[in-house]
């Protein structure tokens, strides 16, 4: 069974960091890319971050270039994402993804979806 479980979401003010899990099991971890994305209230999701986790490539959307930083535990099987200086329009739920497509694949492209964990950044 393919899990992607993502963890570490919460309440945090402008400024301020927080650090996302994203524990994949089921599949060969290497043979995809990991991505997140996320989806603000009304919104439609949206990219953030991918990573190759054979090559350890990455790839930001301009949002968060710079701020974010992406990276892979192939030991574990798991991906982060570092979240610096996160401003209130980073508010939204994060998902991570895996793929066959790179970078960061289009919503469409993703072939399994992990749960959701909720990102609040207060002003």
């Amino acid at each position: 069974e393919v899990q992607l479980q993502a963890s570490g979401g919460g309440l945090v003010q402008a400024g301020g960091s927080l650090r996302l899990s994203c524990k994949a099991s089921g599949f060969t971890f290497d043979e995809y890319d990991i991505g997140w994305y996320r989806q603000a209230p009304g919104e439609e999701r949206e990219g953030v971050a991918s990573i190759d986790s054979d090559e350890g490539s990455t790839y930001y959307a301009g949002s968060v270039k710079g701020r974010f930083a992406i990276s892979a535990d192939k030991t574990s099987n798991t991906v982060y994402l570092q979240m610096n200086d996160l401003k209130p329009e980073d508010t939204a739920v994060y998902y991570c993804a895996a793929s066959s497509y790179s970078p960061l694949a289009g919503v469409s492209e993703v072939d399994y979806w992990g749960q959701g964990t909720q990102v609040t950044v207060s002003s």
